[in-house]
Order: structure tokens, then C-alpha cells, then sequence
């Protein structure tokens, strides 16, 4: 194989891996919108037959069975979803590495294919693909940390009725102090995975391409 029909190969080859990225960022984030939307329409569910049976006798039943189901049908989304957004963050910063070969094809292409700057050329053009910023932040506006700050306010709640039910007729203040903390908690807790877990790949990747 000469050396044009070598560099013909290749570029079919970029092309064809950048396509295949594309495809596999679009699968994560239909993934993350069908895995939010279930847990949603589950707790929606839940509520609606709540308030079916709150003048009945089954109501504490009903929230004692359904309430913990879905808090941990919460989290187990919460972790699914932090995994999508690694999975897709990697995708969007092997799409930068060929973009950045794309910029060198030619002396106009680095207007067609931008730089966007910050530490790391890679990682600052994955995260801008992404539509983020290299903030701490970030993690309370993404799809995860909606459903953690929905999940935490459930945990709350059940929190809340739970000290009702165990103590009896205690003063409200403390029935709102012991959800809210609880909630609290929980968002904490969930902002800080996905804080490590975001940071962790980004190093993870930054070595990886590195040693390349």
C-alpha cells in the first residue's frame, strides 16, 4: 500500500471512529433522559396513589412500602446517570483529540474546528461540547443531580413521617429539622460522588492520553 492510498485509509478510518463516538454520545444521553424519566413517572405514580389512600387506613402502609422503594430506586438512578455522564465525557474528548487533527489539515480548518482554551485543550473542548463549564458546581445542574436533589427531598419527607410515627406528638420544628437535615444530607452526599467521580476520570483521561 503506497503512501496516498495509506493516508486514504486513515482518514476513512477517522472519519468512520468519529461517527461511531457521535453515535455512542447520542446513546448516553437518550439513556440518561429515559432513566430520569422513569424515576419521575415512578415517583409521580406513587404520589398519585398516596393521595387515593390518604383518608384510608392503608396510607401508612402505603408510604412505609413505596417511600424507601423509591428512594433507593433514586439512588440507584443517581449512580446510573453519573456513569452516563463519565461515559459521554469520554466520548466528547476522544471526538476533541480527532477534531484537533481535523485543525491541522489544512490552514483554514482552525476556523471550521476552534480551539477552546483552558488547561487542558482536550478536556476544555470535551466539556464546552458537553455545554458545561470546569466549575465545582456543575454537578447540582446536571441530569444526576436533579434526580438527587428530587430523590433527597423524598428521603426528607420520609424522614420526616418516620419521626412523626416513632415519636408520637412532637413538636413540628423537630419533625422539619430531622427531614430537612436528612434531605440535606442525602444532596450532599450525592454531590460529592459525582464531584470525584467527574474529577477522577478527567485526571484518568489526561494520563491515558498522555502516555499516548
Amino acid at each position: 500500500m503506497d503512501e496516498q492510498a495509506r493516508q486514504t485509509a486513515f482518514m476513512s478510518a477517522l472519519v468512520t471512529e468519529h461517527f461511531v463516538l457521535q453515535s455512542v454520545a447520542s446513546t448516553t444521553v437518550s439513556e440518561a433522559g429515559s432513566r430520569a424519566s422513569l424515576y419521575v413517572f415512578s415517583l409521580s405514580s406513587s404520589l398519585v396513589a398516596m393521595g387515593f389512600t390518604a383518608e384510608t387506613d392503608a396510607f401508612s402502609t402505603l408510604v412505609a412500602a413505596v417511600l424507601p422503594a423509591l428512594f433507593v430506586l433514586g439512588w440507584f438512578t443517581v449512580v446510573r446517570l453519573v456513569d452516563t455522564s463519565v461515559g459521554s465525557y469520554r466520548v466528547q474528548e476522544a471526538i476533541a483529540h480527532i477534531r484537533g487533527f481535523y485543525r491541522q489539515l489544512t490552514p483554514e480548518a482552525p476556523y471550521y474546528f476552534p480551539v477552546w482554551q483552558g488547561t487542558d485543550e482536550e478536556a476544555a473542548e470535551a466539556l464546552a461540547m458537553l455545554g458545561t463549564q470546569p466549575r465545582r458546581s456543575i454537578v447540582l445542574f446536571t441530569t444526576a443531580g436533579m434526580v438527587a436533589a428530587i430523590n433527597s427531598l423524598v428521603g426528607g419527607v420520609g424522614i420526616a413521617l418516620l419521626t412523626n410515627e416513632v415519636l408520637g406528638d412532637v413538636s413540628d420544628v423537630l419533625v422539619v429539622v430531622a427531614g430537612c437535615g436528612f434531605g440535606v444530607a442525602c444532596l450532599a452526599v450525592a454531590s460529592i460522588y459525582q464531584l470525584r467521580r467527574y474529577t477522577g476520570t478527567a485526571a484518568e483521561e489526561a494520563r491515558r492520553w498522555a502516555r499516548r
